[in-house]
């Protein structure tokens, strides 16, 4: 009976030993686990505007202390603020600012008139919003409505400009993911018409009501459709690209229609430049996963000895382009041409996006 009773004790000490030694083990996995899931340090990088979503913006106080982000860690960022140029167009504008998580606040607080762009603005170019105008909160809603709560001073502007402020903050704010329309409060009070003009807002602002408008006297509004379409413009050695809606005659192809809207120029009296060639036209279109392909005659190309296409005509086709759904970025193609040619001498040899047009444009 001893000798089974040894045999038993020796069995649970055993046991028990085997039961420490793997508990050990189980822990060290655990803590291994957790050591390759930590996060790697953020690395310094430009994030695009596009990418960030100010939904969080009056909603979190954001990272927990000790957390780093990509835009916490770079010094500045580009930004693309619409303006308004020396002609009295809203049009954007590229600008370094300073790396900020809260990007719609900022965004608005650089359209401020004297206020911290100021030493940004390119020449011709001023801010918006009116003088002293602060932004006193913005708070995103599930269905895409960005609220901007904003000063007194929002309402100290002129009439004339009314339509151009509704357009610029949009047009800024709509470019962050997840936004579709704006509504504006004035010290916390909702505003249902703009204060100076009425303008009427209680259903929210959108793209959809277009920017820099344009209504022919001729126009035949029931069977038209609004198109956005940009045209050059020029204010000493700096190009630059306005937009534009226009109302065009429907069209089951809304490609041939943005494109048809180009071809046909800017209308007669303004500032805007025509960057295309009389008999220009295009003879086919086709979207393939976000690209569209463009084809057009060989009077799209300027010269003679090395027929080219220029750097405006093809800034407008892709900002106008890239406006429409689906469509991320444009393959220009020509009749006859092997390989279509800027005037630079590059070869358009992969699709053209619009980050692609403002980097060469060098907001």
């Amino acid at each position: 009976m001893k000798k089974y009773r040894y045999k038993s004790l020796w069995i649970a000490l055993l046991l028990l030993m085997c039961t420490g030694l793997l508990s050990g083990c189980l822990f060290e996995g655990e803590q291994s686990m957790e050591k390759m899931d930590a996060p790697e340090e953020a690395v310094t990088t430009t994030p695009s505007a596009e990418s960030e979503e100010p939904a969080a913006e009056g909603e979190e106080e954001g990272a927990e202390e000790g957390e780093s982000t990509e835009e916490e860690s770079a010094s500045t960022v580009e930004r693309e603020l619409y303006l308004m140029d020396a002609n009295g167009m809203v049009a954007p504008q590229t600008l370094e600012l300073p790396a900020s998580k809260e990007v719609a606040t900022q965004a608005l607080e650089y359209m401020v008139k004297d206020g911290p762009v100021t030493n940004l603005l390119p020449n011709g170019f001023q801010a918006v919003l009116p003088a002293g105008t602060e932004i006193l909160g913005v708070n995103a809603q599930e269905d895409g409505t960005l609220v901007v709560d904003v000063s007194e001073d929002f309402k100290n502007y002129e009439a004339q400009d009314e339509e151009k402020i509704l357009q610029a903050m949009t047009y800024t704010l709509t470019q962050f993911e997840g936004v579709d329309r704006i509504k504006l409060w004035v010290n916390g009070h909702e505003l249902t018409e703009m204060p100076v003009n009425g303008t009427p807002i209680s259903e929210g602002v959108s793209r959809s009501d277009g920017i820099n408008n344009h209504i022919g006297v001729n126009t035949d509004i029931m069977n038209s459709e609004a198109v956005t379409v940009y045209f050059p413009a020029q204010n000493g050695d700096q190009v630059y690209h306005v937009p534009v809606t226009t109302r065009i005659e429907k069209n089951d192809d809304d490609y041939a229609a943005m494109v048809q809207a180009l071809l046909n120029g800017p209308e007669l009296g303004t500032s805007l430049m025509n960057p295309f060639n009389d008999g220009a036209e295009m003879v086919s279109s086709k979207l393939s996963n976000g690209v569209l392909a463009v084809s057009f005659n060989e009077k799209l190309l300027s010269g003679e000895d090395n027929p080219s296409l220029s750097d405006e005509a093809l800034a407008s086709l892709v900002m106008s382009l890239t406006e429409l759904k689906d469509v991320e970025s444009v393959e220009v193609h020509v009749d006859g041409a092997e390989q279509v040619i800027t005037e630079s001498g590059q070869p358009l040899a992969e699709p053209v996006s619009r980050s692609d047009i403002s980097g060469a444009e060098e907001l």
